[in-house]
């Protein structure tokens, strides 16, 4: 869906937004509820947006609003309890989901996927505080070079999941991640040669061995295969 409702209801919903940001995921879960006769009922759903303090859910069954639940992460495993905060409809009164509350809020139940997109958007946070700093220009490039590969890093593993879920090929990600190591590592290169050039790497430097050994041990090998 191209628009996914609060995950809160006001006033309470208000104050939990300023507490956690929300993020867009792909996460197939198992919704577990009892009905109110008493019988366990149980609906495959999709997590299409969350925080550590819930979510936005997709589900053709929902429970009904204030319904305890349990979640389990189809992905990883991993369980977590629950309430149903709202459902929500459509203006045409189509469902579109549940918003959910967890009981004990959780920065792991979603997986990988949220905590590097959190983890992204509080290194941005941090560069926007930083860049009125006295920072060397240089500190400041491999900040922005390191949130750039943690950003693309999340994509793929969101787009992994996606596909996952939907049974399509994942084979294709990886060459994704692959190219953007090698970009990044010529990146790297192109900085320690200029780095060499000045001065500031020597004999001394530590490390400076190993990479040595690294690279001439990349480029035998390189050489053999693109030959």
């Amino acid at each position: 869906m191209e628009h996914t409702p609060p995950l809160w209801e006001p006033a309470s919903g208000q104050e939990e937004r300023r507490r956690s940001s929300r993020f867009p995921l792909v996460v197939p879960i198992a919704v577990m509820w009892q009905s109110s006769e008493g019988k366990a009922l149980q609906c495959e759903a999709r997590a299409v947006e969350g925080n550590a303090h819930g979510g936005f859910v997709e589900i053709a069954a929902p429970p009904a609003a204030g319904s305890q639940i349990e979640l389990k992460n189809l992905l990883s495993g991993a369980t977590a309890s629950a309430r149903v905060v709202r459902v929500h409809h459509d203006p045409s009164g189509a469902l579109e989901g549940i918003g959910i509350a967890f009981a004990v809020p959780s920065g792991v139940f979603w997986g990988p996927t949220f905590r590097l997109k959190k983890a992204t958007a509080e290194l941005r946070d941090l560069e926007q505080e930083i860049r009125s700093g006295g920072f060397h220009p240089q500190v400041l490039r491999d900040f922005r070079d390191a949130v750039d590969y943690v950003r693309k890093t999340a994509w793929a593993v969101q787009e992994w999941q996606e596909r996952q879920m939907q049974r399509r090929d994942t084979a294709t990600v990886l060459p994704l991640l692959t190219a953007e190591r090698i970009r990044r590592t010529v990146q790297l290169s192109r900085a320690i040669l200029a780095e060499v050039q000045s001065g500031e790497v020597t004999t001394e430097t530590a490390g400076v061995a190993e990479l040595r050994e690294a690279v001439a041990s990349l480029h035998r090998q390189l050489t053999g295969a693109l030959r």
